[in-house]
């Protein structure tokens, strides 16, 4: 794997292009565009930092009274630099948005000269977005009072009225037709199901079963959405897009606290839900009954326990400082058939008296196929556990089947976006984590392999990776750099 050089960002806003030609990356308030072949810079613009009429006015007050108790204010600005950065869908136009400022500004890739901007008013600004169109732009105010979505085909805009959560309340269907959105109406859950081929002209319009809605899923197919309760009631509820109930979900006897994540099968057919109780509940889509329970284990025992595990990988001790952090090894495997001793993994105990207790499913997700389930815990934060989903053909009886053990708490892991065996994780320090099972052995069948690789720069920690669109290349996000890996040929390396 080849590193690139450490180039500048602010707030993790690097991103590949849709066709993974090209990197879009924010450094405070100036957008640069690199070539992904060649790390050229292609474009770069800065942004007009001035704030929209509306939010100059509000921040004279505020202006004059920095001003009376610093006689000599810093020349900086962090209200100014760029907090939201994205790609159109043909990564022909790109968006820059200055959240405190209340302003989006609209760049062409090919054309310099075009600029547009799109002003909040006294509503104020807490998110913007592309639509899958890629010429329809989200804009979500501050406080939760509406959701403006701007067509820059048109220049018109469509208004709707107290979404809910601007970071999860909201999804498109796979082919981009249906907008829906959780909102809150004279003080009761709703969702709104909007065309967005049609200008988002209103198709549905009715109440949740929820008291407080804390996010939603779409499915994959379009015809159903999961809502959930918030953090005091494990409850799931499964609507078609017509609005018909089709379950509801909480497990028993003691449905313990709530949900913390959801994640559907990419054909639509399972339901994965995964609350504070270190539990991971399986639903089907046809009966929609509890199908299976994945349970976290402290004590790995292939004789007793994972009848299916094939390996538990374990991270060396200290190969960083022994390679330098330069080359790569391969992990530990201490599974051959069966474990040599059961394996007791370090667990944090949760204090269910504090807020947000150390405990439950912090991530999960599927890989391409469905065929694997990612689950992370949070009270054993430096594992990552990877669960067996068997065919259409076999008989369903999900199992867990890998372990990724590690010296580090891990912060993310990231399924490769074109290859159903392919896991690249990360653990805040100068290295990433390869795992895949495409691996050919001397037999010529495909086996597992799982391997560190260290990043070539001095004092970078990886806190953060994300894939290119083409699963060919990686972002590695430090503190204020970033850097990109991409995979090496054999044939030409």
């Amino acid at each position: 794997m080849d590193f690139t050089e450490l180039y500048r960002h602010s707030s993790s806003l690097v991103t590949f292009s849709p066709g993974a030609h090209f990197i879009l990356t924010a450094v405070q308030d100036r957008v640069i565009v690199r070539r992904a072949d060649t790390f050229q810079i292609t474009r770069t613009w800065l942004v007009d930092s001035s704030p929209s009429p509306t939010h100059a006015a509000l921040l004279t007050n505020k202006t004059d009274s920095k001003q009376k108790s610093h006689p000599n204010p810093p020349t900086s600005q962090p209200d100014s630099w760029i907090t939201h950065v994205g790609w159109s869908c043909d990564s022909e136009y790109i968006l820059a948005a200055c959240a405190k400022r209340g302003a989006v500004h609209l760049l062409k890739l090919r054309d310099e000269d075009w600029y547009g901007r799109i002003d909040s008013g006294a509503e104020g600004l807490a998110k913007a977005e592309w639509a899958p169109d890629g010429r329809t732009i989200l804009c979500f105010s501050d406080w939760g009072l509406r959701v403006s979505l701007w067509s820059i085909s048109t220049g018109v805009a469509t208004y709707i009225q107290f979404p809910i959560h601007p970071d999860r309340g909201y999804a498109f269907r796979s082919d981009g037709r249906y907008f829906v959105l959780a909102e809150r109406h004279k003080s009761k859950d709703t969702l709104g199901v909007y065309d967005a081929t049609q200008a988002y002209k209103l198709v549905r319009h009715f109440s949740l079963p929820t008291t407080s809605v804390a996010s939603l899923a779409l499915s994959p197919t379009g015809n159903h959405v999961a809502v959930w309760e918030g953090p005091l009631e494990y409850k799931l509820h499964v609507l078609s897009l017509a609005g018909d109930l089709q379950t509801t979900f909480s497990p028993l006897p003691d449905p313990g606290f709530g949900i913390r994540t959801v994640a559907w099968h990419p054909n639509g057919m399972f339901l994965a839900v995964g609350g504070w109780d270190d539990k991971v509940h399986i639903l089907d889509s046809i009966s929609w009954s509890d199908v299976a329970t994945l349970e976290m284990s402290t004590r790995l025992s292939a004789s007793i326990n994972f009848t299916s595990l094939k390996a538990v990988w374990r991270e060396p001790a200290k190969w960083i400082e022994t390679t330098e952090g330069r080359g790569f090894l391969s992990c530990n495997w201490i599974v051959d058939d069966r474990l040599q001793g059961p394996q007791v993994l370090g667990t944090i105990r949760a204090d269910p008296t504090k807020p947000n207790p150390k405990s439950g499913v912090v991530q999960m997700d599927w890989n391409l196929t469905g065929s694997l389930l990612l689950v992370r815990f949070e009270s054993i934060p430096n594992a990552v556990f990877l669960f067996d989903f068997p065919s259409s053909r076999e008989k369903f009886m999900p199992k867990l089947r890998t372990v990724l053990l590690h010296s580090q708490p891990v912060l993310h892991a990231r399924w490769n976006p074109t290859r159903k065996g392919s896991l690249v994780l990360c653990c805040g320090i100068q290295s990433i984590y390869i795992w895949s099972d495409e691996w050919q052995g001397e037999s010529g069948e495909d086996e597992e392999m799982a391997e560190c690789i260290g990043v070539p720069a001095k004092k970078f920690e990886t806190r953060d990776i994300s894939w290119a669109p083409d699963g060919k290349g990686l972002i590695l996000f430090g503190k204020d750099q970033f850097c990109c890996a991409f995979e090496v040929n054999e044939e030409e390396g």
